[in-house]
């Protein structure tokens, strides 16, 4: 059986697993990017150095966040033209996405090498550490073409329903990214810069690989050259369904930038506790990754071939293992924060104790930041990108920056700040089960597809 068709035919829970499992797979050897990078900081350049490379989340996400929201617009068009089986507009969303990653690689170096100083110093970055944290920003942007295709090469495969390919490159590039990390600095005793430097040599092994599978594979998205050509139409489409979903990342990480600037108005410990809680809590975040990822395809495809009853089991179905996962991932990181912890901070129980209470206060919240986030893929993938970009506009950033913006100067503890998430995850959740039960998300595409024609057939008209 193909891929394709364990998402279209077939049991759902089964089409659903096997795809999403490699996904999980891949995403936590990703994850091994940013953690081997603090471990092994951590490890040989303790203290300032390692709280440069924690601290690092916000400002990638906000700078990156934008174009992969972008991408997954493009996925969700991909996955709908696979699914109708519409050769021709599938074959030219794909070329017109790749000429895209390339133009937003080269934008993101520009942006990132140029404005990391002034973006770092808007954070309030700790002195102790802004220049540990120029040094290791510049380097990881100089490959901004290998994040940009990377992600738009992963996110194509993934549309196709092929998630097998994506987990073997990153595989691949997560081992080179470890070994080069011990070789730059166990080895060489190279600066933090060297982290930056592993990591993007790994992306660009990866990108690499992915670029070969799409102009050699014999299926019906294969990439040739004498095809690579911008169609405006195919582009315009991307822009719609991945714009509000890149604004929507955009705003957050600027959020996230915000209530970052908070932690590191408590100094370098809160810095580091709060960026190695962020690094444990990524692998909490996996199992939804994973399975929002494959809703949003599943749907996609599903919608494509009109098959709608399959496609409310299918999003129930993933719902409910992404809340579940979520939820005992959440109690076995309570359970065990303080090893985890300490297993990367060395010598420093202020910091190892600042995490352990975010920990204790977030990590039981994770079944509402399942939900929510399920049920944002399900609107992606439905061709309904708007509802969750203010969904999460209103939720995860105007109300969570008020709140810290308000309690933290009257309060002035760290646990301010952790205690916003768990609130605002309900209060979005809340919202998000109202849409998904009252609104007809189900019809996204062909609402907009019937406009298109009416106002193609008034201009034919005059």
């Amino acid at each position: 059986m193909k891929q394709k068709d364990s998402l279209l035919q077939g049991p759902i829970w089964k089409g659903l697993i096997l795809f999403a499992m490699p996904i999980l797979l891949g995403q936590i050897f990703q994850q091994l990017y940013n953690t081997a990078d603090a471990w092994i900081v951590g490890k040989y350049l303790p203290g300032a150095p390692y709280a440069a490379v924690t601290s690092t989340g916000s400002l990638v996400f906000l700078l990156v966040g934008f174009f992969g929201g972008i991408s997954v617009g493009a996925g969700s068009v991909i996955a709908r033209y696979y699914g109708a089986n519409d050769i021709e507009k599938l074959r030219k969303t794909i070329h017109t996405t790749i000429l895209f990653g390339l133009f937003a690689g080269v934008l993101l170096t520009v942006i990132g090498v140029g404005f990391t100083p002034t973006i770092l110093r808007w954070m309030s970055a700790p002195k102790d550490s802004i220049e540990y944290s120029i040094e290791y920003f510049r380097l990881y942007f100089l490959g901004g073409i290998a994040i940009s295709m990377y992600n738009l090469c992963m996110g194509i495969l993934r549309a196709v329903g092929d998630s097998k390919h994506p987990l073997y490159y990153l595989i691949v590039s997560s081992l080179i990214n470890v070994a080069l990390d011990f070789l730059f600095m166990g080895y060489f005793g190279w600066g933090v810069w060297s982290a930056a430097f592993a990591t993007t040599i790994s992306q660009f092994v990866s990108c690499v690989l992915c670029l070969i599978r799409l102009f050699r594979c014999k299926e019906i998205y294969q990439l040739k050259t004498k095809e690579l050509r911008v169609d405006k139409e195919r582009l315009k489409e991307i822009i719609h369904y991945g714009l509000p979903s890149g604004l929507q990342n955009s705003v957050i990480a600027f959020a996230n930038v915000i209530v970052q600037t908070n932690i590191n108005s408590f100094g370098s410990v809160a810095q580091s506790g709060c960026g190695t809680y962020a690094k444990l809590e990524g692998f909490a975040f996996l199992p939804i990754t994973c399975f929002t990822m494959a809703l949003t395809t599943f749907v996609s495809q599903n919608l494509g071939a009109k098959q709608y009853e399959r496609t409310k089991q299918g999003t129930k179905f993933g719902i409910i293992c992404a809340v579940i996962l979520a939820e005992i991932v959440g109690v076995i990181l309570i359970l065990f924060a303080k090893p985890l912890m300490e297993s990367f901070i060395h010598n420093d129980p202020e910091a190892v104790k600042i995490g352990i209470q975010q920990a204790n206060i977030e990590s039981l919240f994770f079944c509402f930041l399942a939900f929510s986030h399920c049920i944002a893929a399900i609107l992606r993938g439905a061709g309904k990108p708007v509802a969750p970009m203010f969904v999460m506009l209103g939720t995860w950033c105007a109300l969570r920056v008020a709140y810290i913006s308000i309690f933290v100067p009257i309060v002035g503890k760290p646990w301010v700040i952790f205690s916003a998430y768990p609130l605002t995850w309900t209060i979005s959740s809340i919202i998000y089960l109202i849409f998904y039960l009252k609104s007809d998300w189900i019809h996204g595409f062909e609402k907009r597809d019937k406009k298109h024609l009416a106002a193609h057939i008034e201009r034919e008209k005059k």
